[in-house]
Order: C-alpha cells, then sequence, then structure tokens
C-alpha cells in the first residue's frame, strides 16, 4: 500500500496567542517534528507539511528531515483550503494519513494499527481512530477520497463528505488519549502532555 502522509500546520493558533501549535514541546521536540519522525519510521512517502501563517519557523524546525514544504497561500480562507493544497503535492495513486499538527500526543502504535487495518479491509476508504467512543485523528483515507476533498468549498469542514462514504467509514477504537487531544490552547497542550508523560509514551 503506497501511504503518505500530509501533516496540516497552516494555521495561525490564535488561540495559542499566536505561538506556533506546530512547535509546542512534546517530549524534548517540537510537537511537528515528532509527527513527522513517527511518519518516517512507519514508511509514509512522501510527507507533505502543509504551511501557512508561521511558515518560516516551521520550515526551518525541520529543514534537516526529508519532508515536502507546501506554502498553503490561501490558508486564511478555511482550514480546508490548507488541506487541499497538501492534496495537490500527493502522488497520485497514494493513499493519505492526514494528521492535523494540534494532535501531536498520537502514539506510534495507533498509527500501526491504522494502516495494518487499512492493509486487510478493502472496503472501507476512511478510517478514524476513536478513544473513548470520540473520533479523532490522524485519520487515513484512501486515495479515492482525495477527488472529493478537492471539491469542497475551502470554509467547507472535512467531515461533511462522511454521511457520503456511509458505511465505508470505518471507526478504530484505541487506547490512545491522544487522538482526542486537540492542543489548540496553553491549558489543553498542559493537560495532554501530563496525560502522555503518566503513559510513558515517547
Amino acid at each position: 500500500m503506497a501511504l503518505g502522509a500530509l501533516v496540516l500546520s497552516g494555521g495561525e493558533s490564535s488561540r495559542m496567542g499566536g505561538y506556533p501549535k506546530a512547535l509546542v514541546s512534546a517530549g524534548g521536540r517540537s510537537g511537528v517534528r515528532r509527527i513527522v519522525e513517527v511518519c518516517l519510521a512507519e514508511g509514509c512517502d512522501p510527507v507533505v507539511v502543509v504551511v501557512g501563517a508561521h511558515r518560516i519557523p516551521i520550515a526551518h524546525e525541520l529543514r534537516d528531515l526529508p519532508v515536502t514544504i507546501v506554502e498553503a497561500e490561501d490558508w486564511w480562507e478555511g482550514r480546508t483550503a490548507s488541506v487541499q493544497a497538501g492534496v495537490r503535492a500527493m502522488p497520485a495513486g497514494h493513499d493519505v494519513l492526514f494528521w492535523p499538527v494540534d494532535h501531536p500526543f498520537v502514539s506510534a502504535k495507533t498509527v500501526e494499527v491504522l494502516r495494518r487495518v487499512a492493509e486487510t479491509d478493502l472496503m472501507a476508504v476512511w478510517f478514524i481512530p476513536t478513544h473513548q467512543g470520540r473520533g479523532g485523528h490522524p485519520v487515513l483515507w484512501r486515495s479515492g477520497v482525495l477527488k472529493d476533498v478537492l471539491e469542497l468549498r475551502p470554509d467547507a469542514p472535512i467531515r461533511s463528505l462522511l454521511p457520503e462514504f456511509g458505511p465505508q467509514v470505518r471507526h478504530l477504537e484505541v487506547d490512545d488519549p491522544g487522538v482526542v487531544a486537540n492542543v489548540d490552547t496553553p491549558d489543553a497542550w498542559a493537560a495532554a502532555f501530563q496525560v502522555w508523560k503518566d503513559r510513558g509514551e515517547e
């Protein structure tokens, strides 16, 4: 299975007081660096990192890693606009692991589960990790989903596509609070980081 990773880091991090969410600490390295390193270790190729408001510091942070940096010039139009910029940079026929940078504490084991299940379940096209019944990130998309993503308005939520795929959406319950830990405020980061440390994750 050809699997690329799309790491989304295009917003302005307004709820972080303007400090890039991508650069919050994740155990001795930044969140975006940890995400990228997990994707590389899991064999994702290419790893595409979409940047926008904070493109310079994020690109500098990843300068020594084999990633493709894509600038979403219209990131301000909506989150989906940034996702679409990354999708356009993905080689044809690749499935995509879509990982927003505000979920930096996801276990590498969760990525392994997503990939393993996708390799055996040939009916599903959209794989969503869940924790205690709540859906989270990263998600894995079959390549066929990408054309629908590209057809959305830049300000339309990607989840609005879910009803279209119905039974082809598969939810995978995982023992990983990181999939639902949305680190978009300093308090949210502190709480998620403590849970991550207590679990002995790396």
